[in-house]
């Protein structure tokens, strides 16, 4: 009978194996700390969802909403509160970027190229977020989706800045996280290019399922056209700029729009 030989422990690994294991295990807590959460917090939600006795159309996912009602001051506090909260693990990877020698430059997180990022995440955003609109309202209807509501705030003198301060906070710790950081460190852990693209695409879609099956989809195909995109123009940027650009319409279209058309379902 052959006996396998004792597994060595971590600190006499080869130094590769070693990089690789610790490069997991970061990234694993970075993930635990923001949008991997949302992703376990998402699906909780949508379990509890499909299990009730009322069809999800009928019931209501509620983004950017009050937390202090009838006290606006107070309520415009925990609004800036969560923007910046929410903006940490954007700083953690931007720390531990630096701990390897580099900054978040090497995801293409800065503004050297601003007309070049703005003009194709506008473009990118005219045909992701028109393609995304189409199989929310489709898939509302086949009832495989939760009725958003993109904003929930008072109408008060503050409402449209702090929609678009939430939408651009979306759009930097989705893209600096599950696109720039996750590609990166999966490449260096030797994965194929498909399984990071499957991977990124997953975890974008994973905490988009507190909106139903049509969130789901909708998050993963736009993820893996993010991770084709951001492997031929080597930046980030472009989709910081598309996602600030679709979440900013999404949010302050509501706000202005709801109740105001007929076809603009508000729950």
């Amino acid at each position: 009978m052959t006996i396998a030989p004792p597994a060595q422990p971590a600190d006499t690994l080869p130094p590769g194996d070693r990089r690789r294991r610790l490069l997991g295990i970061e990234l694993l807590i970075v993930l635990g700390l923001s949008l991997g959460a949302s992703g376990v917090s998402a699906l909780i939600s949508f379990v509890d969802s499909a299990t009730r006795n009322v069809g999800l159309a009928h019931q209501t996912a509620a983004l950017n909403s009050s937390a202090a009602p009838g006290r606006p001051w107070i309520d415009l506090a925990y609004q800036l509160y969560y923007i910046t909260r929410g903006l940490m693990p954007v700083a953690l990877v931007g720390y531990l970027l630096v701990r390897e020698g580099t900054s978040l430059r090497v995801l293409g997180f800065d503004l050297r190229r601003k007309p070049a990022d703005l003009g194709r995440g506008a473009a990118v955003a005219a045909v992701i977020g028109g393609t995304g609109l189409a199989l929310y309202f489709a898939s509302r209807a086949a009832g495989f989706n939760l009725t958003v509501v993109p904003s929930g705030l008072p109408d008060v003198w503050w409402r449209i800045p702090v929609l678009v301060l939430s939408a651009c906070q979306n759009a930097v710790l989705e893209e600096v996280v599950v696109l720039g950081y996750l590609v990166r460190r999966l490449d260096q852990r030797g994965w194929t290019p498909a399984a990071v693209l499957l991977t990124s695409a997953a975890v974008r879609g994973s905490y988009h399922l507190y909106q139903g099956i049509g969130g789901l989809v909708g998050n993963m195909v736009m993820g893996a056209v993010f991770v084709l995109l951001y492997r031929r123009w080597g930046r980030v940027m472009p989709m910081v700029a598309a996602h600030a650009l679709i979440d900013t319409t999404a949010f302050v279209g509501y706000a202005l729009l709801a109740g105001h058309v007929s076809w603009l379902p508000t729950g």
